[in-house]
């Protein structure tokens, strides 16, 4: 499989606009520029993307987890907070933090604990950022 997306960008870094847009239509020339990624302005920015593509993708796996031990969730929602550090090397994706709550009644809590484990390790998502990955995943019953 693969997925493509693309972004234009005209104008300098602070007074510049982009717009970014992915082969199935979902986004099409959404808007982003300094504002959205620095500031409180309205569009959306690389990070807020790469989150909703870990939430996405680690819920997913999570679920696949779970299946290969013998549960199925009735519910699975995730919340990614993507930090953005400006660093010696420059501004660097340094963590994003798992918020899960997932509804499984009488589920094991222990095999829940592995499943999401594997699941914060093994999703693709997790696998390219070179950050730190923390997670709070919450078993409701």
């Amino acid at each position: 499989m693969q997925r493509t997306a693309s972004a234009h960008w005209s104008g300098g870094l602070k007074d510049g606009k982009g717009t970014v847009s992915t082969q199935s239509g979902v986004l099409s020339q959404t808007q982003y520029s300094f504002s959205t990624r620095f500031e409180n302005g309205v569009g959306t920015n690389p990070e807020e993307l790469i989150a909703a593509a870990h939430a996405g993708c680690f819920s997913m796996a999570l679920s696949a987890q779970l299946g290969n031990a013998g549960m199925t969730a009735e519910s699975i929602d995730t919340n990614a907070s993507l930090t953005l550090d400006k660093t010696d090397a420059g501004f660097s994706i340094t963590a994003v933090h798992l918020e899960v709550k997932v509804k499984i009644p009488g589920a094991d809590p222990a095999k829940f604990d592995e499943a999401a484990q594997n699941a914060k390790k093994g999703c693709p998502v997790s696998r390219v950022l070179n950050a730190t990955i923390t997670m709070d995943a919450q078993l409701i019953s």
